[in-house]
């Protein structure tokens, strides 16, 4: 696997930059229930980065974006959200700047409320000509700290997971739930921050999970690559 972006010298960089992709990890720094440590999107994006490096030598995984927006998850503590328009305006300067040295940059993102900025940062990049692609995990049912974000944590960092303070949370599909997400928030629907049940989260499960994103990943990079190349 290829270092990582920030283990890397400027003349380092700088002799492998023509034949390298960076790839962004973009998650979050929001509430997952008392259970799961707010890190848990940027822990899964970064995964799924390294796991394509592992896969691919010509990707340079820059350090991860570790704060998103994530107002729908306010007033529960320790969420720090910057916001859609800081997000979306912060990723096209980002992208720009990486763009001096690198020909390609594709943002992985772990963190559904990044979605919206990040889509009309991918478009505005697009419009000036820079080949930047977007690729954001998904799953149907238990959108949020729930069976498979639970299941993926074990995955990664057992460690880190309180399985002993797991319950269920709202148990309604998402879109049951988005009117009311959208005007007033996670806290409108559930006191715990849960959306789902993780209470018999598996950890093979969480790998499949990952297994199978990353699987999908390396389809589309490989797809989305100039065909000399892939």
């Amino acid at each position: 696997m290829m270092p990582q972006l920030a283990e890397l010298t400027s003349p380092e960089i700088e002799a492998r930059a023509a034949d390298s992709v960076l790839v962004i990890p973009i998650g979050s720094t929001e509430q997952h229930g008392p259970h799961l440590p707010l890190s848990t999107d940027t822990e899964v994006a970064v995964a799924l980065c390294e796991r394509l490096a592992a896969a691919r030598d010509d990707v340079l995984v820059a350090p991860a974006l570790a704060y998103g927006s994530s107002g729908e998850h306010a007033g529960f503590a320790g969420t720090l959200s910057i916001g859609q328009a800081a997000l979306e305006l912060l990723i096209v300067e980002l992208c720009r700047s990486a763009f001096d040295t690198f020909h390609r940059v594709l943002l992985v993102s772990a963190h559904g409320g990044n979605h919206e900025p990040l889509t009309r940062a991918v478009r505005q990049l697009r419009a000036e000509s820079r080949a930047v692609q977007l690729f954001s995990p998904s799953w149907d049912g238990d959108p949020h700290a729930g069976h498979h974000e639970t299941s993926m944590m074990l995955a990664l960092t057992p460690e880190h997971v309180r399985m002993e303070r797991a319950l269920p949370g709202d148990l309604r599909s998402l879109a049951e739930l988005m009117p009311t997400l959208r005007t007033g928030g996670v806290r409108a629907v559930t006191d715990t921050g849960i959306l789902g049940d993780p209470t018999h989260a598996d950890p093979e499960f969480g790998h499949h999970l990952l297994e199978t994103f990353s699987a999908t990943l390396l389809h589309e990079f490989t797809t989305w690559l100039p065909s000399e190349r892939a």
